[in-house]
């Protein structure tokens, strides 16, 4: 039997679960920290607001403090709102006091003006690639992801580092139950052609991406190993096929080992 719903205005679902906890204040600045994280490309404060259910003037000053600690980054002509890399440095692997993206950040840098062509930091996070850093090429056309930016493992060269050096054990692990999508025309969708790819892959010390993921993108990266052998990450570069053919694989596999041999040593 229906009843009548009282006068005053109902509480939303986040609002009442923000209220079971024990700190309701710190509770909302984590679901504003979330739904940012769910808008790759940004959010203004008064969507941030309707999503949550928390009231403008606390998000405003939630995404400003947020920002002002380097979690978030606000866009000076959109306004809008977008994480920063400071979680993911926070998150990712460390070597005693030093992150491992402090660590690397110069290298990777190097390995830029070496080539001219983006570079990225990248570790594995629940059986996916995880962008950690990156440094923008230098030419006028680049190709470019995120900070933040996530991939399936088979389908690019960071990704195809980490899986080639992992102990069998662990790569069967990853493989069980998994399928393998087809992205482009190139995508390694057999698991013995896949296989077969990363003992090549660690037999020359570098992965390739024959635009498996993107069409008309080739990627090259090279594991970040522990002392154990282990891959801790990868670094890679990514440029169009006319300024990354298959020719220059060689070479451009030659300066990622040097960057990750570097940041090994640091």
């Amino acid at each position: 039997m229906p009843t009548e719903m009282p006068a005053h205005r109902s509480r939303t679902p986040a609002e009442r679960d923000f209220d079971a906890l024990p700190s309701p204040t710190c509770a909302k600045s984590l679901a504003v920290l979330e739904v940012v994280g769910r808008h790759a490309a940004g959010i203004t404060a008064a969507r941030a607001a309707r999503e949550t259910g928390i009231t403008p003037n606390l998000v405003f000053r939630i995404l400003k403090t947020l920002a002002a600690l380097g979690y978030c980054r606000q866009d000076a002509a959109t306004k809008t709102y977008s994480l920063a890399g400071k979680l993911l440095d926070l998150a990712g692997p460390r070597s005693g006091d030093r992150s491992l993206v402090l660590t690397a950040h110069e290298p990777l840098c190097g390995l830029r003006d070496a080539t001219g062509e983006t570079a990225q930091l990248v570790i594995e996070s629940d059986g996916k690639t995880l962008v950690l850093d990156q440094a923008q090429g230098i030419h006028a056309l680049q190709v470019c992801g995120r900070v933040g930016m996530r991939a399936p493992l088979y389908s690019c060269a960071p990704g195809k580092a980490i899986l080639a050096w992992w102990s069998e054990a662990r790569r069967a692990e990853w493989f069980r139950g998994r399928a393998l999508k087809r992205f482009t025309p190139t995508t390694l969708t057999d698991r013995a052609q896949l296989q077969a790819e990363l003992e090549m892959s660690r037999a020359r010390g570098y992965a390739i991406d024959r635009a498996e993921g993107l069409e008309g993108i080739h990627c090259v990266a090279a594991p970040i190993l522990d002392v154990h052998g282990v891959p801790l990450a990868a670094v890679t570069i990514m440029a169009p096929v006319s300024r990354l053919p298959e020719t220059a694989f060689a070479a451009a596999g030659a300066h990622c080992i040097a960057a990750a041999r570097l940041i090994e040593s640091a």
